[in-house]
């Protein structure tokens, strides 16, 4: 069943920009299918234009969805991103927007915000989409799941699980026999960043399967050893300046190694928005919510175990 009146014309909000995050740019453009190459090419984060405008025109645009709202924190940014994405409606504050979409975007990738951001339209039975990672705080993540469970709506992804070249590696598993390690590197926190790099590899295994967490690493510097009950071990590394390895994921197994790097942004971003499209016209999940709870469990234990000397923490131990 659909969470919008109208699944053929979908009124978004785009609501939230914190630093170093530039989703509201295009995130937005890839919705809209325009932009200004002007005004986008003094948006900041110079990468943004650069994929943007390596895309044919017609690859721009979800029919049928619109961002039609947007609120920033910084007032300045919401008019700058208003002028360069075509968005019509500049909002004071982003309750304004109840009422007026049929859901809401929250673009932001501090965790421990979100709890806040998303209550408001939660409670007022809009349907959300939480930018990665959804909390890394274990009383939020209960309250999430709360929510959940009493059917509001809810997603919450980085758009690493829908990279490209981490799907063809999936594919080809069968070449390598049987998988016993994978590794993958990010730039930035753990905090921000690792749930890119953990998303990326959470497919390769079953979920519900994930039982412990060793951070042996720092704040700058997370070294993150991830136990599967099959058998395999995962190993993150999340290093604050490494912005030219960011991933790099290796599979290793019995038979065999596979390799891929993350280069196509636009795929992952474009096709991870149309999953949420979708799940406003269908009210169907594209993966069960369980394993958003699951991947947030991991986040949270791994800052627990840095933040307790490299203690190994089991999943069994995070509360939801």
């Amino acid at each position: 069943m659909a969470l919008v009146k109208n699944p053929d014309q979908i009124s978004l909000a785009m609501l939230g920009m914190v630093d170093g995050n530039g989703h509201p740019y295009s995130w937005t453009a890839i919705i809209n299918g325009k932009y200004d190459a002007k005004v986008m090419a003094d948006c900041g984060y110079p990468v943004i234009p650069e994929y943007l405008g390596a895309q044919p025109k017609e690859a721009l645009g979800i029919e049928g969805a619109s961002v039609t709202h947007i609120w920033c924190d910084d007032p300045a940014d919401a008019k700058k991103v208003a002028k360069a994405t075509f968005i019509p409606n500049v909002v004071d504050s982003a309750e304004e927007v109840i009422g007026q979409v049929d859901a809401v975007i929250i673009p932001t990738d501090k965790g421990w915000e979100h709890l806040d951001r998303a209550k408001p339209f939660i409670e007022a039975g809009l349907p959300v989409f939480i930018d990665k990672p959804m909390t890394d705080r274990e009383d939020h993540l209960q309250q999430f799941v709360k929510w959940q469970r009493e059917g509001r709506s809810i997603l919450s992804t980085s758009a690493m699980r829908y990279a490209r070249e981490f799907a063809e590696c999936r594919g080809r598993l069968s070449e390598i026999g049987q998988p016993r390690l994978i590794t993958i590197t990010t730039c930035k926190s753990w905090e921000r960043y690792g749930i890119h790099a953990l998303e990326a590899v959470y497919p390769f295994l079953s979920p519900g399967g994930w039982v412990s967490v060793t951070n042996t690493g720092t704040e700058e510097a997370n070294i993150v050893h991830i136990r599967h009950e099959s058998g395999v071990d995962v190993v993150i590394a999340a290093i604050a300046d490494m912005y030219g390895a960011f991933g790099c994921l290796n599979v290793y197994g019995t038979e065999g190694t596979l390799a891929a790097g993350d280069t196509d942004a636009f795929y992952a971003f474009k096709t991870q928005l149309v999953a949420y499209v979708d799940y406003l016209r269908t009210g169907q999940l594209p993966f069960a919510f369980d394993q958003t709870v699951e991947l947030m469990k991991i986040i949270i234990a791994g800052i627990r175990s840095r933040d307790e000397s490299a203690r190994t923490v089991t999943l069994s131990e995070i509360k939801a």
